[in-house]
């Protein structure tokens, strides 16, 4: 191949690469977008119209960028929960005593409660949908999965400083938290007043259960 032939080839991969890109950034832009309307919704009861019609976007740019309902919703919750787990490894990493560590995850776990209970619905909806549509399965599963990987740093992090080994496994320490959350955003959603406050407790005394 000729040089002019090697630099044309490298411009056009760079042009893919930039087209790739774009493409992506605006699909994260109108998933953000969507976030709100989903969440308040829900998945059985939001169309690709209901978004657009709550968003900047027009109905035919959103079914653009996503192929239907479905896609959107996927797309939606794993970059919501990428974030979340964003969140708590900076408290993993910030953390220098065994307290401080069980204090900033429990109250990490209160403010997403209070702050984002329409998110952690929407999440609850969608894995609960995926025992019934099996295009769910494979993202249902992803999300589960970084969610216990990140309970778990946790938990490895809380042994490591309280100078104590967990005395569970990984999906076992997931399935107790996670049962904790759910239990704390029915109650909440309930009007239950102390749900917060309980969560909090709960998930401090838990910690010090699977690291005694």
């Amino acid at each position: 191949m000729s040089t002019a032939g090697g630099r044309a080839t490298r411009r056009q991969a760079r042009a893919g690469r930039a087209s790739d890109d774009k493409f992506e950034q605006r699909r994260a832009e109108l998933a953000s977008s969507a976030l709100s309307t989903l969440a308040d919704r829900g998945f059985a009861n939001t169309s690709l119209r209901d978004i657009a019609q709550n968003s900047p976007y027009s109905h035919g740019v959103v079914h653009y960028y996503f192929s239907d309902k479905l896609d959107l919703m996927q797309h939606c919750v794993r970059q919501y929960k990428r974030d979340c787990v964003k969140h708590y490894d900076s408290i993993i990493e910030s953390a220098i005593t065994a307290r401080e560590l069980r204090d900033g995850y429990s109250d990490a776990m209160v403010a997403t409660l209070r702050d984002e209970t329409d998110l952690h619905r929407m999440w609850y909806d969608l894995r609960n949908q995926s025992m019934y549509t099996p295009e769910l399965e494979g993202v249902i599963e992803e999300i589960d999965l970084l969610l216990e990987q990140m309970v778990w740093r946790v938990v490895c992090r809380y042994a490591d400083l309280a100078d104590s080994p967990p005395r569970v496994s990984s999906p076992v320490a997931y399935a107790l938290y996670d049962g904790l959350f759910l239990r704390a955003l029915i109650d909440l959603l309930a009007g239950r007043t102390d749900a917060a406050d309980t969560l909090r407790r709960e998930c401090a005394a838990l910690l010090q259960m699977l690291c005694p």
